[in-house]
């Protein structure tokens, strides 16, 4: 059994216990309802959101959220599915979670906001840049581009000096991840951090005890995996998009998919730049969040 945290683990407190005024918030938006952390209207600058990935939550970025702060209205949002927000039955494709996040920017009364997203947080941000640019400033991708064709051609079987994302393919499996994994995702978790993260150490017992507690529901393994499942639809969506022309920065782990970034992302838009982030695994913002901070707040401005 995961060991237990100490310290609360619920939303609020979480938030909470950030410095910048941070505070927990849900909103009915497109349908659905998201839960998000909020600094606040009063914060300086440019709103800020970011989005997280899998199998993570909103938490993910607590390590930079206060240092983004000083400079933006973050909200970190957990996107259609994770943690704190709904699960509903359908919905999953990136294009209609960029509809969630644009929603919820008008619900804020936002009229436009730059964007991070790591992992499956940075198809969304892609998405919401191609599908709403009036409302998209500038867009960092960490880690992840948006799918594309030749993510329909990944092989099961791992390849020499390849990533083996095995997980793509277990997480299209119907039902049977929710009857293995449910009550036993700390197992999972400890996996893919101590593959996927060069220091493991980075991602500590709360933040997996967080993670354990949003996605060890059989509902909320459903959720997660309806990400990929979507995958199809989404690399068929990108076919339809232009290029981005608003400025687009990718930061790639070292140890993780900087390379790959390097060759996906120029096709993305017009204005695009892949920066390696040393040291780092698939993990950034918790695993070099200083470094993180230093080319988001140069990027971002």
């Amino acid at each position: 059994m995961p060991a237990h945290s100490p310290l609360p683990l619920d939303d609020a407190s979480l938030a909470a216990s950030l410095d910048g005024g941070f505070t927990s918030h849900r909103a009915e938006v497109n349908g659905t309802r998201l839960h998000f952390v909020d600094s606040g209207p009063e914060s300086a600058g440019a709103p800020l959101v970011l989005l997280g990935g899998w199998p993570q939550t909103w938490w993910q970025w607590h390590k930079v959220m206060p240092a983004l702060a000083r400079h933006h209205r973050v909200i970190a949002v957990d996107l259609r599915g994770m943690g704190g927000s709904d699960k509903p039955v359908g919905g999953y494709d990136k294009k209609t979670m960029a509809a969630d996040v644009h929603a919820l920017l008008d619900h804020l009364s936002i009229a436009s906001a730059h964007l991070a997203g790591h992992d499956i947080g940075a198809m969304v941000a892609y998405a919401h840049a191609a599908n709403h640019p009036a409302a998209t400033r500038r867009v960092a991708l960490l880690d992840v581009a948006h799918p594309d064709e030749d993510w329909a051609r990944m092989t099961l079987l791992p390849q020499p000096g390849v990533i083996h994302l095995w997980w793509f393919a277990l997480n299209q499996v119907h039902g049977l991840p929710e009857q293995l994994l449910a009550g036993r995702y700390h197992h999972l978790l400890d996996w893919l951090f101590t593959h996927g993260a060069a220091d493991p150490a980075a991602i500590d017992a709360r933040s997996r005890a967080v993670y354990a507690l949003a996605y060890d529901s059989p509902d909320a393994i459903r959720a997660g995996n309806d990400w990929y499942r979507t995958f199809g639809q989404d690399i068929a969506d990108l076919a339809t998009y232009a290029p981005v022309t608003g400025p687009l920065l990718a930061l790639g782990g070292e140890h993780s998919n900087y390379e790959l970034l390097t060759h996906a992302v120029p096709a993305l838009g017009t204005d695009t730049r892949v920066v390696r982030i040393d040291g780092s695994g698939h993990y950034l913002p918790e695993e070099q969040p200083e470094a993180v901070v230093a080319e988001l707040t140069r990027f971002f401005g």
